[in-house]
């Protein structure tokens, strides 16, 4: 019995010092950032937004680099608000999107398989007519060749169809009237979390993000310093 109990507390202290090396690098990692590329013509505006767990990347609808309404149609969504001008990615856990509307409808699977690998991933996207900035939402001004690099790091996170459209998970469980969701690649884990998405698409335009993160306050800390 003595044997089974250090046994016991051996394994638990083991996993309780994982957990604190994995929070404590989170930490340290989301603090330290990346350097902001200088230009000189910055002139498109896109947005970081964040609900208090989960980060977007917001960018507009149309310019002459892109129009992501034909991509992303208004007419997917419930509302099909055409004069909707910004359109928001995040990137996460497919059954964390379609089966878990609250924490209260959290299931042990669903979080089980988020956190180990095992699930697959799905792409939200969300029009807005207008953005207020504040706290958890801040415009970034970027250029268009670091815009282009931005479209082309969300265009390659879609599974496409036969048409090269990203393809449309058609669902009742939309968070409001003018959202839809669209196959992803790759999958959710402890390590590349929806933030963690949100974070390289900042790096792949050039600009400030954390070296590594897992939660939004490491984006948001990088915006508010």
């Amino acid at each position: 019995m003595k044997r089974f109990l250090k046994i016991i507390g051996y394994t638990l202290l083991t996993l309780f010092l994982l957990i604190g090396s994995y929070l404590l690098a989170a930490f340290i990692l989301s603090r330290m950032s990346t350097p902001k590329e200088q230009v000189a013509d910055a002139d498109i505006a896109i947005y970081i937004l964040t609900n208090g767990v989960h980060t977007d990347i917001v960018v507009p609808v149309h310019t002459p680099e892109i129009d992501w309404s034909t991509r992303i149609p208004y007419r997917n969504t419930i509302g099909n608000d055409t004069s909707a001008q910004l359109l928001a990615f995040g990137w996460g856990d497919k059954g964390f999107y379609l089966e878990t509307p609250t924490w209260a409808d959290l299931k042990a699977s669903t979080a089980f398989k988020a956190a180990f690998n095992l699930s697959t991933a799905a792409i939200h996207a969300t029009y807005y007519r207008g953005l207020q900035e504040n706290e958890s939402c801040k415009r970034i001004m970027i250029s268009k060749s670091q815009y282009a690099r931005l479209i082309k790091y969300i265009n390659d996170s879609f599974k496409t169809g036969p048409d090269g459209l990203p393809i449309w998970i058609k669902t009742n469980a939309n968070y409001d009237s003018n959202d839809a969701f669209y196959e992803a690649k790759g999958s959710y884990n402890v390590f590349h979390t929806c933030n963690t998405w949100a974070n390289n698409g900042l790096k792949s335009c050039g600009q400030k993000a954390c070296r590594w993160t897992i939660f939004d306050t490491g984006i948001f800390y990088q915006y508010r310093k």
